[in-house]
């Protein structure tokens, strides 16, 4: 099993959705509108909540069957069959709640135009298809994930991401933008996806077994499942609450203004991601001397990379925004931006403790911690909220990951050691923060200070990487010059 290849496939099966996401999100705003598009932020967002019906039972599936490894077709074949019985009981409940939940909130909380109600009426019901559409491909996944099978996982998961992207565009383009035309589509999708999954499953989990559902196996993924739920559950509320409050406080354009930044800083975890699943089947199977070495080789893997991009990435948001939407749009969700940024990076850091974690069992740990962040999260997004606007909220989330990163780090027994390899990157984000805020965009001191922190974020990664990604860094380095003096030449 070669974590780096799959660790590739992975990055290149998220890089590719973002390059498209990138194309077709000004594109969407233009042609349906701010408002629209912050409801079918929130549609989302609610959808993607009601995922929690999985009750943990993807990832225990994917832990469960790496776990297994060789062990008997029989005993793998029960324990995908009992799962994905299990999600679609699950789901299916899930589904008859999400209706009357979002027909109340879209009824009674938020504030939209009588031609946005006609609209969303008649689309709601739909998601009651997409709950256990949902749940079930999360159990597809993470059989596939456990079988360790990232390439065709990847090509599954680009074609429908690409596709949710595009075919309601095309279908808002062609027919106009109607919502009870738009959430049809992306269901439609859904389905085909969950069958392009359960089709490989058949091939690499499954096989020829006839379906079997097992006690034995039901009570030992509920019992990674329910811990896994309880961080499923809180964890995307803690993520999603704020736009549904927003929605509520302030306006469905706001949402926009908070969603769009908020999914850019998404795209940022898109290497943490890669490592992270490509390393859960080894944690699975790997023991406790081989997971912590795993993890701090993966945790300053990752922070290397990141750190130099994060930094240019927080200078340049704002003139990047207005080129990518308008200049108005920047000057409304540049500040929300920034500190989006840096509470997302260090969010992709505890990704590696996180995966650590579940991986060895112990799930329970990651939830009693999300239960622990909840109460003061709420407390700090309604003043900051209250106090700073969209910037507060956003300073809400990041605080929030910062202690989350910091209790995981410490339980897994990797803070002492990473306390040092933190600071400085911390330090040089921090810096990014205050010269964006401070100074006008191209200015002197600006790029003084760009250029500064830039240059020295990049010589502390080359510095604190693993010696193979750092001799791999310097030989791309060397080619690279050596080509450009040959050009010149």
């Amino acid at each position: 099993m070669s974590a780096a290849k799959h660790t590739g496939y992975n990055l290149l099966g998220a890089l590719i959705p973002i390059s498209v996401s990138l194309l077709t999100t000004p594109i969407y705003i233009r042609l349906i509108g701010e408002a629209r598009y912050g409801v079918l932020a929130i549609v989302w967002s609610l959808l993607g909540y009601f995922g929690v019906f999985d009750l943990g039972l993807g990832r225990a599936t994917s832990q469960r069957i790496a776990a297994l490894g060789n062990s008997s077709p029989q005993l793998i074949s029960s324990t995908f069959w009992t799962a994905l019985a299990m999600n679609a009981a699950l789901g299916s409940f899930g589904g008859m709640l999400i209706w009357p939940v979002a027909n109340y909130y879209f009824r009674y909380t938020i504030s939209l135009g009588s031609d946005l109600r006609s609209e969303l009426w008649p689309a709601l019901p739909w998601l009651m298809f997409a709950v256990p559409l949902t749940t079930m491909s999360g159990v597809v996944g993470g059989a596939l994930q456990g079988r360790a099978q990232f390439l065709e996982l990847n090509v599954i998961s680009v074609t429908s991401t690409v596709l949710v992207q595009t075919l309601p565009l095309i279908v808002a383009w062609g027919f106009g933008p109607d919502l009870a035309l738009l959430l049809p589509a992306v269901i439609l999708i859904k389905f085909f996806t969950f069958i392009a999954g359960f089709w490989r499953c058949k091939i690499h989990v499954f096989r020829d077994q006839a379906p079997l559902l097992a006690c034995s196996d039901a009570k030992s993924l509920l019992r990674f499942g329910g811990w896994v739920t309880i961080s499923s559950l809180i964890d995307p509320l803690m993520s999603i609450l704020d736009r549904f409050v927003i929605g509520a406080k302030v306006s469905a354009s706001a949402v926009t203004y908070y969603s769009v930044p908020f999914q850019l800083g998404e795209r940022s975890l898109v290497l943490s991601v890669a490592i992270t699943s490509a390393l859960f089947p080894r944690f699975a199977t790997a023991n406790a001397i081989e997971r912590e070495q795993l993890a701090k080789i993966a945790l300053r893997s990752l922070v290397a990379v990141t750190t130099p991009v994060m930094v240019v990435a927080v200078l340049l948001v704002e003139p990047f925004l207005g080129f990518w939407i308008s200049p108005e749009f920047a000057a409304n969700a540049n500040g929300t931006a920034q500190i989006l940024l840096l509470g997302f990076w260090i969010n992709g850091v505890a990704a590696v403790p996180f995966a650590q974690l579940q991986g060895a069992g112990r799930p329970d740990v990651t939830a009693k911690f999300h239960m622990a962040e909840l109460l003061p999260y709420l407390i700090a997004l309604f003043v900051g909220l209250y106090i700073w606007g969209l910037p507060g909220a956003a300073a809400a989330f990041s605080l929030r990951v910062v202690g989350d990163c910091v209790l995981l780090l410490w339980f897994a027994e990797m803070l002492p050691s990473e306390v040092a390899t933190l600071r400085v990157p911390a330090l040089l984000l921090l810096g990014a923060l205050g010269s964006a805020i401070g100074w006008t965009f191209c200015s002197t001191m600006w790029w003084l200070a760009a250029v500064s922190l830039s240059v020295v974020a990049l010589g502390w990664s080359l510095w604190c990487a693993p010696a193979e990604m750092r001799e791999l860094a310097i030989g791309v380095l060397k080619k690279l010059l050596a080509s450009m003096r040959e050009a010149l030449r």
